[in-house]
């Protein structure tokens, strides 16, 4: 699909780069080392870690924040570890999408749709603080309501706390992800 002049908004690499996670994007000099490492480009050949470095510098704000492709990523860190300029993709992709939800690109609720992120049934929630404990990153919260509740913006939609739950009060969906991949295995 070609690039039409409208689609290019020439300030977007800088906004990436003005943005918590997307500093280090002028580092990349395209080598590929992310998209070989990255788990989630063999299983979902659309995303390619280089070629959306390439769809920011280009400007394709648009595109890029309005596709399904942020969501994908699963934050494994491995295009970091291989990368011989300390990119970080993996926080580049955190950057983008607190761009696409700032921007209204995204909402919780079509992230609780996608699988990307978990949620707290309240009315089942006993605040039993299990999912306090086994989340590795500390994101549920319990609040001045006495129940425990799951930040959109940094839930990794792990599932760990919902196998965890006892009350079985946090909820997320089957991934978008599970779904390609689960598709892509029976064409073969």
């Amino acid at each position: 699909m070609g690039v039409t002049s409208k689609e290019i908004n020439a300030a977007f690499a800088a906004q990436v780069t003005a943005t918590r996670g997307g500093e280090h994007l002028s580092r990349c000099f395209s080598c590929g080392a992310c998209s070989g490492a990255c788990p989630v480009s063999q299983a979902i050949p659309d995303f390619d870690p280089r070629k959306l470095i390439h769809m920011i510098r280009m400007g394709l704000k648009d595109r890029l924040l309005k596709s399904n492709l942020l969501w994908h990523c699963s934050k494994c860190q491995s295009c970091v570890f291989v990368c011989p300029q300390d990119v970080r993709f993996a926080d580049i992709m955190t950057a983008l999408r607190q761009i696409a939800r700032q921007e209204g690109y995204v909402t919780e609720q079509d992230l609780r749709d996608k699988g990307k992120v978990a949620w707290v049934a309240r009315d089942l929630c006993a605040a039993c603080l299990t999912c306090v404990r086994v989340c590795p990153w500390r994101i549920p919260k319990i609040d001045d309501q006495g129940v425990a509740v799951i930040d959109a913006g940094e839930c990794r939609a792990c599932g760990i706390c919902v196998t965890e739950c006892p009350a079985k009060a946090i909820i997320l969906n089957e991934s978008e992800d599970e779904r390609l991949i689960a598709a892509s295995g029976t064409k073969q």
